[in-house]
């Protein structure tokens, strides 16, 4: 029985995914997307695997809670400007401060710090996941844009 609500298991799964859309967002790109959004996919599956004593991604990530459909994801309400602007870079990490709130509140810091890992490590993962070159296998990797928001979104986690 996880000690998370069902509305607090849908906050605290849908930050990496925010932040994950957010980083695929500032450079975006049709076949990169794809590649980008399975990188994220690849990370939060393997959650679980990644920090076998961690209660919060546990909670939310592990297999079976996954396949259950227990944790019921919110949908992103994201505008085209928000897009365009870089914002929903804001956006995002506002659904992580209310996601941080919830588990500082519920479990240790040791654990809340590698939620913060986890929710970076998904946003590494997508920015690492395609170049801009065709079908994205261009170099570099990162781009520019998505270097920034990853500086971004590190410093407002503070790790």
């Amino acid at each position: 029985m996880s000690i998370y609500t069902p509305e607090e298991m849908s906050t605290i799964a849908s930050a990496p995914m925010m932040i994950g859309m957010a980083i695929a967002s500032v450079d975006m790109g049709i076949v990169s997307t794809a590649i980008e959004a399975a990188a994220m996919s690849k990370e939060i599956t393997g959650a679980a695997k990644k920090y076998p004593n961690n209660s919060i991604i546990h909670s939310v990530f592990a297999d079976e809670v996954l396949r259950s459909g227990a944790v019921k994801m919110q949908k992103p309400d994201v505008k085209s400007e928000e897009v365009q602007s870089g914002a929903i870079v804001d956006k995002a990490l506002a659904a992580v401060d209310a996601a941080v709130a919830i588990v500082s509140s519920k479990a240790t810091p040791e654990e809340v710090q590698e939620y913060k890992q986890f929710i970076y490590s998904c946003a590494d993962a997508v920015a690492n996941a395609a170049g801009s070159g065709l079908f994205g296998s261009g170099s570099p990797k990162v781009t520019d844009k998505e270097a920034a928001a990853l500086t971004k979104v590190k410093a407002a986690l503070g790790i």
